[in-house]
C-alpha cells in the first residue's frame, strides 16, 4: 500500500528529485561563478532551495501530465526576484540587492516532470539542463505550455542546448 498525503503519493513526490536537483544545481552554480559565496553558504542555500521547491511543487507535480502546472513551477527573475530564490538566499544572509548582483536580471527556469530547462534574457536560447524519458509516452500535441507560450512570436528559431550541472 502506497503512503499518501495531501493527494500526492510518495512515489510521485520521489519523482521530483532529479528535476529539483538539476534546478538547484543550476542556480547554485550561478551563485558559485561570481565567487562571492562560500562553499558552506552554497550548501546551505542548495538545501534551503531544494526544500522550498519540494514543498512548493508537491501539489503541482503531475508526471502523467508534465505540462499541467508548468507556469506555477516556473522560476522567474524578470527585474523582480523570484520569491522562492529570495527565501533560500535569506538563509545564507544574502539580501535582494546582493542577489540582483549575483544572478542574471532576466532568467526563466522551467522545472517540469522529465525536463528542466532555462533561458537567460528575453530572447536567449532555451537550454536543457535535465531530460528523462517518461514512463509512458506523453503527447504534447495541441498543448500550449508555459515555455511554448514564451516562444510564440519569436522572429528567429530558438536553439536547444544540453548543459550538465555537477556539484
Amino acid at each position: 500500500m502506497s503512503q499518501r498525503w495531501s493527494g500526492v503519493s510518495s512515489s510521485s513526490r520521489a519523482d521530483m528529485v532529479p528535476e529539483i536537483a538539476a534546478a538547484v544545481g543550476f542556480v547554485s552554480s550561478l551563485l558559485r561563478t561570481r565567487g562571492c559565496v562560500s562553499e558552506h553558504q552554497l550548501q546551505v542555500f542548495s538545501g534551503a532551495l531544494q526544500e522550498a521547491l519540494t514543498e512548493h511543487y508537491k501539489h503541482h507535480w503531475f508526471p502523467e501530465k508534465p505540462f499541467k502546472g508548468s507556469g506555477y513551477r516556473c522560476i522567474r527573475i524578470n527585474h523582480k526576484m523570484d520569491p522562492i530564490i529570495s527565501k533560500a538566499a535569506c538563509q545564507i544572509g544574502l539580501n535582494l540587492q546582493q542577489l540582483y548582483q549575483l544572478l542574471p536580471s532576466e532568467l526563466t527556469l522551467w522545472v517540469d516532470p522529465y525536463e528542466v530547462s532555462y533561458r537567460i534574457g528575453e530572447d536567449g536560447s532555451i537550454c536543457v539542463l535535465y531530460e528523462a524519458a517518461a514512463a509512458t509516452p506523453v503527447s504534447s500535441y495541441g498543448m500550449l505550455t508555459c515555455k511554448n507560450q514564451m516562444m510564440l512570436g519569436r522572429t528567429s528559431p530558438s536553439k536547444n542546448y544540453m548543459m550538465t550541472v555537477s556539484s
